[in-house]
């Protein structure tokens, strides 16, 4: 559990604008928390937003605690916020976010395009990332349109999630010799993962684990473990995700973050963007 630090901690940079909900602005304006280092991108997306009666800011914060806090305390319908906030941890920040507000909306916003980065947000909850080259009015569009419940991409950050969606039938059809548990074992040896570790997550047993990747090996034709790891990362295996687990679910759907729905154009946010409905 990330912890949200004193009340002097937090004060210095986090702002929050109770007056931003004023008489024109609409009784049912998505309300909004700014988390950006730098302060000059937190008061370009306020002014970005502010003229818009849809959408109140009702806070700013400079770090990932400070971005806690604030979901904590306003409950906003959604949240914007950089992956490179000071103190952010991929799978853990954003988790804690929806723990604590489960009703706020995280939008991940940011430069950073790292296929990595793209998938640790969206499997720890996420509803959406896009880039910061995305235009004004689509960061408007898209922030009203995770608060009616969509999950937005922008459309260079949607070509690498989408690039990752046949992962694993690719997988199966580049080591057909190998079955579920050995390809299972393998992608878990690519990801960096020594043989206890292996044991202990797939329980078994680790003499279990041994026989299976001494059959890997013959059945690969390589002679050892770093053999075997540049094979299967050839292959796209161990990549960033859940080891064994692609973001396909039958049908063609996608999961995001353990949401199902459906790819579908909608009204993009940003120029190519998609939209994903639960």
């Amino acid at each position: 559990m990330v912890s949200v630090g004193s009340a002097s901690e937090l004060t210095r940079n986090m702002r929050r604008y109770p007056e931003e909900v004023t008489a024109e602005t609409q009784p049912d304006a998505v309300t909004v928390v700014l988390a950006d280092a730098q302060p000059v991108v937190r008061r370009g997306l306020h002014a970005l937003l502010s003229p818009s009666a849809e959408v109140a800011v009702t806070g700013e914060a400079a770090s990932a605690r400070e971005a806690l806090a604030l979901a904590t305390a306003t409950r906003p319908d959604v949240l914007v916020l950089d992956v490179e906030l000071p103190g952010f941890q991929a799978g853990v920040t954003i988790q804690e976010i929806n723990r604590v507000s489960p009703s706020t909306a995280v939008l991940v916003f940011t430069a950073v395009e790292d296929e990595h980065a793209i998938l640790a947000a969206m499997w720890a909850g996420a509803r959406g990332y896009v880039l910061k080259s995305c235009p004004g009015d689509g960061i408007v569009r898209t922030i009203r349109g995770l608060a009616t419940g969509e999950v937005i991409l922008g459309p260079r950050v949607a070509d690498k999630l989408i690039g990752q969606l046949s992962l694993e039938p690719r997988n199966q059809q580049l080591f057909p010799e190998l079955t579920a548990r050995e390809r299972e074992v393998l992608e878990l040896i690519a990801s960096g993962m020594r043989n206890v570790a292996i044991a202990a997550k797939l329980n078994l047993s680790p003499k279990t684990v041994s026989n299976h990747i001494s059959i890997i090996f013959s059945k690969l034709n390589v002679s050892d473990r770093y053999e075997a790891i540049e094979v299967a990362r050839r292959a796209r295996l161990g990549r960033p995700g859940p080891p064994g687990h692609s973001p396909v679910v039958p049908g063609g759907s996608v999961l995001l973050a353990g949401r199902r729905g459906v790819v579908a154009p909608g009204a993009p946010a940003c120029a190519g963007a998609r939209s994903v409905r639960g």
